[in-house]
């Protein structure tokens, strides 16, 4: 079975990630094993996504709005570790998010977490909201 390519954009333009945590360290070498989170955004339809990220915490106002680009057709990988603008989040602390797409997107949540030789890899769907 093939799925034809020009079936439009899939998926919705909001979702929620409840969960969230940066560790606070890592074993192995970076980047590659640096413990991290990521927003894998598939983007399926023939116009960019213009994406904005909102992070929320237990304890202070949230922050964003995180702005990035995923192409026509194309995916991008967003580690958490790396948004730096507005500001950067901080280690060891939870945190949600809600993205909001301009256009139609799936996006999923990835942490791998390195604190110990063994690593850990957890991945899920985020909600469409």
């Amino acid at each position: 079975m093939s799925i034809p390519m020009d079936h439009g954009p899939l998926g919705h333009t909001t979702w929620v990630i409840a969960e969230g945590y940066l560790p606070d360290r890592s074993h192995g070498p970076a980047p590659e094993l640096e413990s991290h989170e990521a927003c894998c955004i598939l983007n399926t339809g023939n116009a960019d996504a213009q994406v904005e990220i909102t992070i929320y915490y237990t304890d202070r106002e949230p922050v964003g709005p995180y702005r990035h680009t995923v192409p026509a057709r194309r995916t991008r990988h967003l580690r958490y570790n790396d948004l730096t603008d507005p500001a950067p989040l901080p280690r060891a602390t939870p945190y949600a998010s809600v993205v909001v797409a301009s256009v139609p997107v799936v996006v999923q949540h990835t942490r791998l977490d390195s604190r110990q030789a063994e690593n850990a890899l957890m991945t899920s769907l985020a909600y469409p909201a």
